[in-house]
């Protein structure tokens, strides 16, 4: 279970106002959003016990979900409640729903709340990214035959890849 990031010292609020674990307002530091398939048993579980040695409050979906709650509204309330959405986009990020689901709503918090956006494009090029080339067009094209899915609801979760394209980030190609 997580613990919250906060102050009980009202001094070391008001000296420390930048720092993570001084703001109320959140409960977690980092919220991660991955591709379980492509790298949940190496590069983000070994950045996530990096983050956690260090102290940092992070969400990841296998451990931080409570038991009998629905997956969608916990991990949704979880990047509402996250300083920082660190993103690993790799090569199915945009085959799942789910990723690109997330991702949408980490560049809705950007916008509303502040959230900053770190993204590590993890064997991906960041100009796929930006511009949904290769791979990621292919995975754009099923969603698009994908009846299920609305065109408006497509068409923002490739909004929010080119937005999170364009920050500077992470390029690991090979380590």
């Amino acid at each position: 279970m997580a613990t919250q990031a906060t102050s009980s010292s009202p001094s070391s609020t008001s000296s420390s106002s930048s720092s993570l674990s001084s703001c109320p307002r959140w409960k977690y530091h980092v919220f991660l959003s991955f591709c379980g398939v492509d790298t949940r048993m190496n590069f983000t579980d070994h950045l996530y016990t990096a983050l956690k040695q260090k102290g940092i409050i992070t969400f990841r979906d296998d451990e931080k979900l409570g038991r009998g709650k629905y997956i969608s509204q916990e991990l949704l309330k979880a990047i509402e409640e996250s300083k920082y959405a660190i993103i690993v986009l790799s090569t199915n990020y945009a085959s799942s729903k789910w990723c690109l689901i997330e991702l949408a709503k980490i560049v809705k918090c950007e916008k509303e709340t502040g959230v900053t956006i770190l993204p590590f494009f993890y064997h991906v090029d960041p100009s796929d990214v930006r511009n949904q080339n290769g791979i990621l067009a292919e995975a754009f094209a099923k969603h698009e035959k994908d009846t299920r899915i609305n065109t408006k609801v497509v068409q923002a979760w490739k909004a929010a890849l080119k937005d999170v394209g364009d920050i500077s980030g992470w390029h690991l190609r090979d380590r």
